[in-house]
C-alpha cells in the first residue's frame, strides 16, 4: 500500500529534517541515539544507524503529522512549527507549548497536552503571526527550564534557541 503525502507535509518535514540532522549518539543528548530525529528510545525495533531518509519521512507522516492532526491546521507555518516543536520536545509537551501560546494571545484553552477540537478551533481562529510569536516564546521558556533543571544541557542551548526562533 502506497502512502500519498501531500506537498504541505513534505515542506514541513524538510524543516524537521534540517533541524534534526543525521546520525547522532551523544551520551549527553536526552534523545539518545537518533538519526533524522528518529530515536532508538521511541523506536527500539529499528536499526537507527541504517535508517533511510525515506523511512524517516514515512515515520513522521504516519506517527507524527497525522496523529498531531496537522492536516486540520489551516496555516502552513503554524502546522510546520507545531510538528517541529513536537518532534523536538515530544507530542504532549509540544501540544502544551501550543496551548500555552494560545493562552498568551487570549484564548481560553486548557493546557492538557491533547490536540482536541477546542485546541484546533482556537489554532484556526488565531492570528497565525501572533500565534507563531507566542509559540516561539513558549518553546524558549521550555528549553530554559530544561537547562535550569539540568545544567549539562547548556551545550544544546544555542541549537535549541535557533530552532525555537525558526
Amino acid at each position: 500500500m502506497t502512502t500519498v503525502m501531500d506537498e504541505r507535509f513534505l515542506r514541513a518535514v524538510e524543516v524537521v529534517l534540517k533541524h534534526e540532522g543525521g546520525y547522532v549518539n551523544d551520551p549527553a543528548d536526552p534523545g539518545g541515539e537518533t538519526k533524522y530525529g528518529i530515536s532508538k528510545r521511541s523506536y527500539p525495533h529499528l536499526d537507527i544507524a541504517n535508517l533511510t531518509r525515506e523511512d524517516a519521512i514515512a515515520i513522521y507522516y504516519r506517527d507524527w503529522w497525522l496523529p498531531l492532526k496537522c492536516p486540520q491546521i489551516h496555516d502552513d507555518k503554524v502546522a510546520q512549527k507545531y510538528l517541529d516543536t513536537c518532534v523536538n520536545t515530544g507530542r504532549g509537551t509540544g501540544t502544551k507549548i501550543l496551548q500555552r501560546a494560545l493562552q498568551m494571545i487570549g484564548y481560553r484553552i486548557t493546557v492538557d497536552g491533547a490536540i482536541g477540537p477546542k485546541t484546533l478551533a482556537a489554532v484556526n481562529a488565531a492570528d497565525p503571526q501572533a500565534l507563531l510569536v507566542a509559540m516561539r516564546q513558549q518553546q524558549k521558556a521550555h528549553y530554559e527550564q530544561l537547562i535550569q533543571k539540568n545544567p549539562k544541557l547548556e551545550k544544546f542551548r544555542r541549537g535549541w534557541m535557533a530552532r525555537a526562533n525558526s
